[in-house]
């Protein structure tokens, strides 16, 4: 292996998990050749399709945080970000690795996820490195696959909670009725995100239509 690459899914998420995944290669052009690209740019069946051809041909890491991960995390965002990348980093051990950067000064990030390492390895971080680097786009595919899967599972417990973000309609209807059913957000959910908090404060005020609107 001569690098890999690291991204996630699910960070902005207000229900579900935050997953990180690394996919480690030789040559670029063994994960180019797949037709690996930002994973956005993919459909579902896409998706699934080629993260179990890099599964099956490359060495992978996935490291997946609750919501009560990350509400308890004790630190920044982004630090939470460079730990766990280089939580991922550290079970390939390449070296190599190319990271998304969740800094908007991306030489700092990459700074942050070095001082995490528990192995040897130069760290390159970029914005936007999915659209770039192949090995990138690999680990975003993976890890908003296995994103996927654990939403689908959350539905068939929870019902209709949408994608998980704030900005879903269905997830918002999902977290207003369980607060006015139970009085509480899920344990599926974020505490600790600002749609949470508001929502809790409303509900206190017994106020929550215009979440709906």
């Amino acid at each position: 292996m001569v690098h890999c690459g690291v991204d996630e899914a699910g960070k902005g998420a207000v229900l579900g998990p935050l997953v990180v995944a690394a996919v480690g290669c030789r040559e670029t052009e063994d994960l180019a050749g797949l037709g690996v690209r930002d994973s956005k740019a993919l459909t579902p069946a896409q998706r699934e399709a080629l993260a179990e051809r890099i599964r099956d041909s490359f060495p992978t890491a996935i490291l997946s945080l609750t919501p009560a991960d990350v509400d308890s995390r004790g630190m920044s965002m982004n630090v939470l970000m460079a730990r766990s990348h280089a939580h991922v980093i550290s079970l390939l051990a390449p070296p190599v690795a190319i990271v998304d950067a969740c800094d908007v000064n991306p030489a700092r990030y990459g700074s942050m996820v070095l001082g995490f390492l528990t192995v040897p390895c130069r760290v390159i971080a970029e914005h936007h490195a999915d659209q770039h680097h192949p090995a990138v786009s690999a680990a975003s595919i993976i890890a908003k696959v296995e994103r996927d899967h654990s939403i689908a599972r959350m539905r068939e417990e929870w019902g209709d909670i949408g994608s998980g973000y704030p900005s879903d309609p269905a997830t918002v209807r999902f977290l207003v009725s369980y607060f006015r059913e139970h009085g509480h957000c899920p344990p599926i959910a974020r505490r600790s995100w600002a749609t949470v908090r508001e929502l809790a404060a409303r509900h206190e005020q017994q106020d929550l239509t215009s979440f709906l609107q």
